[in-house]
This record gives C-alpha cells, structure tokens and sequence, in this order.
C-alpha cells in the first residue's frame, strides 16, 4: 500500500459514491496530523504557525499542491493560524482525493 502522499487525485465527475464513515476512518488513520472528520462530508485541520506571514506562507504552498492536483480547500486565515478543509463537491462527500491532498498538505509543513 502506497503512503496517501505518494498517490495522485484522480478526477472526480460525481459518479462515485461518497466514502462511509469507516472507509473514511481507515484513511484518517494514515495521516499523521488529527484531521476531524465532519459530518462524515468532510475534514477539517487547523495549523497553528509562528507568524501571519508564515501561515500566508504556507496557504501558498497549499495552492502549489492544490493546483498540481486539481483538488482545492477551503482555506481560513485567522493571523497565525489557518484551518483547511476538504470535500469533494462533486459527489457531496468525502473522497480519496481529501485524504490525499491532507497528506499532501502536512508535508507542505
């Protein structure tokens, strides 16, 4: 089995079903920071950094990964922490793709 962060996003065009919660605990078991699950819809992190101007840093680095991907968060911004939070739109749930990008993210770090 290959680490989340070694996978890539495939295209998602909301003819798969949204993950169950267990298959989306089983991923949320790979990543190494404590992603909430909401809902069962999606995950939510918030990182804590040192300075306004490294959380925009960081959302930068995000955006790289996001747009390589083509699966994109929702991104907050409160001065030195930003909350991620990732849903695949198209088929109103959670998807591989999430779990993929939260790996991604975390070793944006």
């Amino acid at each position: 089995m290959s680490h989340l962060s070694e996978k890539r996003c495939t295209p998602c065009e909301g003819d798969e079903s949204p993950l169950s919660h267990i298959q989306a605990q089983n991923l949320q078991k790979q990543l190494t920071q404590n992603w909430q699950v909401v809902a069962n819809k999606k995950i939510r992190y918030q990182f804590k950094l040192d300075s306004f101007a490294s959380a925009i840093e960081f959302v930068n680095k995000i955006a790289k990964v996001a747009e390589e991907e083509d699966h994109h968060p929702d991104i907050i911004i409160n001065y030195k922490k930003v909350t991620i939070e990732l849903t695949t739109h198209a088929i109103g749930g959670l998807s591989e793709n999430d779990f993929i990008m939260a790996a991604k993210i975390e070793n944006a770090l």
